[in-house]
């Protein structure tokens, strides 16, 4: 007996195609938006140390 894949709606694959498009699409978002993150927190912490520092 051969193994044969059962064929998706063309509706369900279209849609399924579109979901993994658009998380692949935020998770890029997600990867070039970490190193400004990062960056803004260590300026808040920069400007909190100043702070207690001088005040």
């Amino acid at each position: 007996m051969a193994w044969t894949t059962p064929r998706l709606d063309p509706e369900r694959s279209r849609r399924r195609l579109q979901l993994l498009a658009e998380l692949a699409g935020a998770r890029a978002v997600r990867q070039r938006e970490r190193p400004q993150r990062a960056r803004g927190e260590r300026l808040r912490q920069l400007i909190a140390t100043r702070r207690r520092l001088t005040g």
